[in-house]
Protein backbone atom coordinates (compact mmCIF):
# COMPACT_ATOMS: atom_id res chain seq x y z
CA UNK A 1 0.00 0.00 0.00
CA UNK A 2 1.60 3.50 -1.20
CA UNK A 3 0.92 6.14 2.33
CA UNK A 4 3.51 8.57 0.37
CA UNK A 5 -0.11 10.22 -1.90
CA UNK A 6 -2.07 11.10 1.74
CA UNK A 7 0.71 11.69 3.67
CA UNK A 8 2.08 14.60 1.04
CA UNK A 9 -1.86 15.63 0.79
CA UNK A 10 -1.71 16.02 4.77
CA UNK A 11 1.27 18.13 5.07
CA UNK A 12 0.38 20.41 1.84
CA UNK A 13 -2.66 21.03 3.88
CA UNK A 14 -0.92 21.82 6.46
CA UNK A 15 1.03 23.82 5.45
CA UNK A 16 -1.56 25.59 3.37
CA UNK A 17 -3.61 26.12 6.62
CA UNK A 18 -0.23 27.77 7.96
CA UNK A 19 0.02 30.24 5.20
CA UNK A 20 -3.53 31.37 6.11
CA UNK A 21 -3.55 30.74 10.11
CA UNK A 22 -3.90 34.61 11.64
CA UNK A 23 -0.57 34.78 13.90
CA UNK A 24 1.90 32.98 11.65
CA UNK A 25 0.11 33.63 8.49
CA UNK A 26 2.22 36.64 7.31
CA UNK A 27 5.53 35.09 8.11
CA UNK A 28 4.75 32.01 5.91
CA UNK A 29 3.56 33.55 3.50
CA UNK A 30 7.28 35.27 2.78
CA UNK A 31 8.60 32.44 1.59
CA UNK A 32 6.02 30.19 0.56
CA UNK A 33 3.19 30.18 -2.04
CA UNK A 34 0.59 28.05 -3.43
CA UNK A 35 1.79 27.39 -7.53
CA UNK A 36 -1.88 26.67 -9.92
CA UNK A 37 -0.70 25.27 -12.93
CA UNK A 38 -2.26 23.00 -15.90
CA UNK A 39 -0.62 19.72 -16.24
CA UNK A 40 1.06 19.10 -19.67
CA UNK A 41 -0.47 15.24 -20.36
CA UNK A 42 -3.33 15.36 -18.22
CA UNK A 43 -4.70 19.36 -18.95
CA UNK A 44 -6.13 19.29 -15.51
CA UNK A 45 -5.53 22.09 -13.34
CA UNK A 46 -2.81 21.56 -9.96
CA UNK A 47 -2.41 23.24 -7.19
CA UNK A 48 0.87 22.74 -4.93
CA UNK A 49 2.76 24.94 -1.86
CA UNK A 50 5.98 25.82 -3.31
CA UNK A 51 8.99 27.62 -1.10
CA UNK A 52 10.30 30.61 -3.08
CA UNK A 53 12.45 33.65 -3.45
CA UNK A 54 11.35 36.79 -5.81
CA UNK A 55 13.98 39.27 -6.96
CA UNK A 56 11.25 41.99 -8.61
CA UNK A 57 9.51 40.14 -11.27
CA UNK A 58 11.21 37.18 -11.00
CA UNK A 59 10.42 34.33 -8.81
CA UNK A 60 12.96 31.35 -8.53
CA UNK A 61 11.22 27.86 -6.72
CA UNK A 62 14.06 25.58 -5.46
CA UNK A 63 12.58 22.06 -5.95
CA UNK A 64 13.26 19.78 -3.01
CA UNK A 65 13.92 16.20 -3.56
CA UNK A 66 13.20 16.61 -7.44
CA UNK A 67 13.35 13.25 -8.77
CA UNK A 68 10.63 12.55 -6.50
CA UNK A 69 8.33 14.90 -7.51
CA UNK A 70 6.65 15.47 -10.99
CA UNK A 71 5.34 18.94 -11.03
CA UNK A 72 8.15 20.82 -12.49
CA UNK A 73 8.69 18.89 -15.30
CA UNK A 74 5.63 21.24 -16.47
CA UNK A 75 7.89 23.44 -17.44
CA UNK A 76 10.68 21.83 -19.15
CA UNK A 77 12.06 23.18 -22.95
CA UNK A 78 9.76 26.07 -22.94
CA UNK A 79 8.56 25.99 -20.32
CA UNK A 80 4.47 27.08 -20.06
CA UNK A 81 1.92 29.28 -17.49
CA UNK A 82 1.92 29.58 -14.01
CA UNK A 83 -0.08 31.10 -11.46
CA UNK A 84 1.28 32.14 -7.94
CA UNK A 85 -0.40 33.73 -4.83
CA UNK A 86 2.35 36.75 -4.03
CA UNK A 87 1.31 39.71 -1.09
CA UNK A 88 -2.55 38.81 -1.57
CA UNK A 89 -2.88 38.67 -4.95
CA UNK A 90 -2.84 36.07 -7.87
CA UNK A 91 -0.13 36.75 -10.14
CA UNK A 92 0.62 34.59 -13.63
CA UNK A 93 3.74 34.13 -15.18
CA UNK A 94 5.78 32.08 -17.58
CA UNK A 95 7.62 29.46 -15.92
CA UNK A 96 10.92 27.36 -17.02
CA UNK A 97 12.38 24.80 -15.22
CA UNK A 98 16.44 23.97 -14.90
CA UNK A 99 18.14 21.31 -13.81
CA UNK A 100 22.27 22.24 -12.91
CA UNK A 101 25.24 20.29 -12.74
CA UNK A 102 24.36 18.26 -9.40
CA UNK A 103 21.24 17.45 -10.07
CA UNK A 104 19.58 20.40 -8.39
CA UNK A 105 16.23 22.00 -10.06
CA UNK A 106 14.99 25.49 -10.03
CA UNK A 107 11.87 26.77 -11.41
CA UNK A 108 12.21 30.27 -12.73
CA UNK A 109 9.07 32.38 -12.67
CA UNK A 110 8.92 35.46 -14.92
CA UNK A 111 5.78 37.58 -13.94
Amino acid sequence: MDFKGPLVRRVNKAIVGLRNAPLVGKLVRKGITVVSYTGRRSGRTFSTPVGYQRKGDVVNIQVMMPDAKTWWRNFNGEGGPLTLELDGTQRTGHATSHRDDKGRVTVRVQL
